[in-house]
């Protein structure tokens, strides 16, 4: 859905993107990490031609970027740095306007089709306010909205949940699995390592311009040779275990050995409540520290 070869770009004497090859699957839901200032944003907007790169290739689709653009972009929704919308319009009738541009316009439906992007992503049908009156967190569902509307193969995110609060952001992570689980692939650009590793299949890690870590989530996420334990019994637990514990916090133990089968049934046989055990995996966090201080 998304290649990329050698893809650079530079300003002056700064290298933002330095020789990347990225590569993303029909299916992926693939998070895009890195700093502030890595070159994240940099390359989503060489993706979908709004800054020409300085040397190498991309493909969208199986086609050329940007030579492609007028055939491939109507099959690709994006939100990039926030959404353009005209702010005396209501949602609904950006909404209308963005879809009556281009070739590929279809005014048939259009309103049913406006009405369940709206619905899809937390935003009243029925509003007429202008855009202007919107909060931030309106705005990134707007943006998320216009990206719907035409139903892409490819969905490209910027920062999507920038601007909600918790309640939000689980919303609109429910929604990109949903479609996800639907056929759509989607390119995740975020710095929320948490939300990346609840939702995402593979993952590329940027540094300084350059792409330090590409991989599949759970091969990276190897286990540890440890136990996590959640318990309401934190105290009887650690008691029971002994020097087996590492850490206790909260009800949350770490605990030696890789079998959390038989810990679970020594904790249960001596009347501790477990909640939740398994092996404990190396963390997200922990993956993409390694790949940026190793490089």
């Amino acid at each position: 859905m998304i290649q990329t070869r050698s893809l650079s770009k530079q300003f002056g004497a700064v290298h933002a993107v330095d020789g990347i090859d990225l590569d993303v699957r029909e299916g992926d839901v693939y998070g895009f990490l890195g700093a502030n200032g890595s070159g994240k944003t940099t390359t989503v907007r060489m993706l979908l031609g709004l800054v020409l790169a300085t040397s190498g290739d991309i493909e969208l689709l199986g086609e050329s970027m940007p030579s492609s653009g007028r055939s491939v972009l109507p099959q690709v929704g994006a939100l990039v740095e926030g959404p353009a919308a005209s702010p005396h319009l209501s949602g609904r009738a950006n909404l209308a306007t963005f879809d009556s541009a281009g070739a590929r316009s279809r005014r048939r439906g259009r309103d049913a089709r406006i009405t369940e992007v709206l619905e899809q992503v937390g935003l009243d049908a029925s509003d007429r306010r202008p855009v202007r009156t919107y909060s931030l967190g309106m705005h990134q569902r707007l943006g998320l909205a216009l990206a719907l509307l035409r139903r892409p193969r490819l969905l490209v995110l910027d920062e999507p949940t920038n601007g909600l609060d918790p309640q939000g952001i689980r919303e609109i992570r429910k929604l990109l699995l949903d479609l996800n689980a639907s056929g759509t692939t989607i390119f995740l650009s975020s710095h929320l390592l948490a939300e990346i590793e609840k939702m995402c299949t593979r993952v590329g890690v940027l540094d300084r311009g350059r792409l330090v870590l590409q991989e599949q989530l759970d091969t990276l996420q190897v286990p540890t040779g440890r136990v996590v334990v959640h318990t309401p019994d934190g105290a009887l637990a650690a008691e029971i275990l002994g020097r087996l514990v590492e850490s206790v916090d909260d009800g949350r133990l770490i605990v030696e050995g890789n079998d959390a089968v038989e810990v679970n049934a020594l904790l249960v046989g001596r009347g501790v409540r477990v909640s939740e055990i398994g092996p404990l995996r190396i963390s997200l966090e922990d993956v993409v520290l390694q790949a940026t201080e190793s490089s």
